[in-house]
């Protein structure tokens, strides 16, 4: 898949575990292992707003493409 999700790469920077995440953004623990895993097909603009500001970082430092 072109596009690559970085989420484990920021929290591990964040220092912040997927349970703390998933308490800050208000997102399931399965439906954010599923964007972390690179599985899902969809991510709504509210919950990446939500990642950024828990993670205090920007759309690109999560998502990236590779051709």
């Amino acid at each position: 898949m072109p596009i690559i999700v970085n989420l484990d790469v920021m929290m591990a920077k964040r220092k912040m575990s997927l349970n703390e995440l998933s308490e800050n953004v208000g997102v399931t623990l399965s439906n954010l292992s599923v964007l972390k895993t690179g599985k899902a097909k969809a991510v709504r603009f509210s919950t990446l707003e939500a990642i950024c500001k828990a993670l205090d970082c920007q759309p690109g430092d999560i998502l990236e493409f590779e051709e």
